[in-house]
């Protein structure tokens, strides 16, 4: 079933929000109709999670994540990550990541098997991604360019 939906007049809701198998983030601050289309759809299914990173709305693009983990940037503060910790699956592995490049949804785009990493990442970081993902993580020069996938 598809579903139209905006966040505050803005129909980029992926900037505001996060969807894994298995769990949804919305971003705090927007209006209920926004968050309770999630609700009626996922709730039965999986947690949906109402946060912030680093005290902004932008949540879909600070973070990463698949059915085995989710990434989050270094701007995040230590009661935002507790608190999902807390919310999310225990077979979720929450994990903060110290990279400047901490638009982690801009830079890695990932499925349940496999991850594709922006070529600026450190090497750390890249091991990280595979490790928290359980995939194995590929630097990738032409998608960011051509968005092959």
């Amino acid at each position: 079933m598809a579903t139209r939906l905006q966040f505050e007049n803005n129909c980029e809701i992926g900037v505001f929000s996060k969807l894994t198998n298995a769990f949804c983030l919305v971003a705090i601050g927007g209006s209920e109709n926004f968050y309770s289309v999630f609700e009626t759809e996922l709730a039965d299914v999986i947690p949906v999670v109402k946060t912030s990173i680093g005290g902004t709305r932008i949540i879909g693009r600070l973070c990463a994540g698949n059915k085995n983990g989710l990434l989050l940037p270094h701007t995040i503060t230590d009661q935002e990550l507790q608190h999902l910790r807390n919310s999310l699956p225990d077979q979720v592995v929450v994990q903060r990541i110290d990279e400047r490049l901490s638009a982690l949804g801009n830079c890695i785009a990932c499925n349940d098997h496999v991850a594709l990493t922006h070529t600026d990442l450190d090497r750390e970081t890249e091991e990280l991604i595979a490790d928290v993902l359980w995939g194995g993580s590929f630097q990738a020069d032409n998608c960011w360019q051509y968005s092959c996938w």
